[in-house]
């Protein structure tokens, strides 16, 4: 998903998306068979990439090549199929403040299921917005309290799968080699952190059904 800053401005006034284009980004014939049905837009990409960054990246650099200019690039991940459209918009406008260059959106934790589920991303973060760190673990870790005690004692967040780029930045992403943080976890964005990067963050309260695993799919039968 891809827009411009100048589109940004005028399109906060309305209610409509501020995207100016979307495309799905795709190795397989037919995920592209299946967008061309329903009128949407794809853009064919190798099967080699290790990550959706990546991925975005391959599709703004054809896009670019082609003529098309952009400003900040939405990689709405396909493990995130119920993102809501306003948490697209909450995203995109953060990127009218200059010093954002990378951001993505957290949720408040409210069960213990989610807390100690390594498929759920926390997240913890500075007084400014900033994320210290993600991690498959429960963080912080409260050391002097049972662990069925810790929503009591602070609030914790998980990462909701959807990241901003400043285009300029995704380009210089995608050159940093893979890390320890994020070979160990197995989070990309940890590879941005280790390099000095700031990501910043947004609290959303909307919630969406993240298919992270086979038995995900039962959760949507009824969503």
């Amino acid at each position: 998903m891809y827009c411009t800053l100048d589109d940004l401005s005028v399109k906060l006034k309305k209610k409509s998306s501020l995207l100016l284009d979307v495309f799905v980004a795709t190795d397989d014939e037919r995920i592209a068979t299946e967008v061309t049905r329903f009128g949407g837009n794809y853009v064919m990409t190798l099967e080699t990439h290790k990550s959706g960054t990546d991925r975005c990246h391959e599709v703004f650099e054809k896009l670019a090549a082609g003529g098309q200019h952009f400003d900040v690039a939405i990689n709405i991940q396909g493990d995130e199929p119920f993102i809501d459209p306003s948490q697209i918009d909450d995203l995109a406008k953060l990127f009218l403040q200059k010093e954002v260059k990378i951001a993505t959106l957290i949720k408040k934790i409210k069960d213990n299921e989610e807390l100690f589920n390594h498929n759920v991303v926390k997240v913890v973060t500075a007084k400014n917005g900033s994320a210290l760190y993600f991690s498959r673990q429960t963080i912080p870790h409260y050391r002097d309290s049972p662990s069925g005690e810790w929503l009591e004692k602070g609030t914790f967040y998980k990462h909701i799968g959807i990241y901003g780029y400043r285009t300029n930045i995704l380009r210089e992403l995608v050159k940093l080699p893979q890390g320890i943080l994020e070979t160990a976890e197995s989070l990309e964005q940890l590879r941005w952190l280790e390099n000095g990067y700031s990501i910043h963050t947004q609290i959303t309260d909307k919630e969406g059904v993240a298919i992270d695993t086979p038995e995900d799919l039962l959760k949507i039968k009824n969503f």
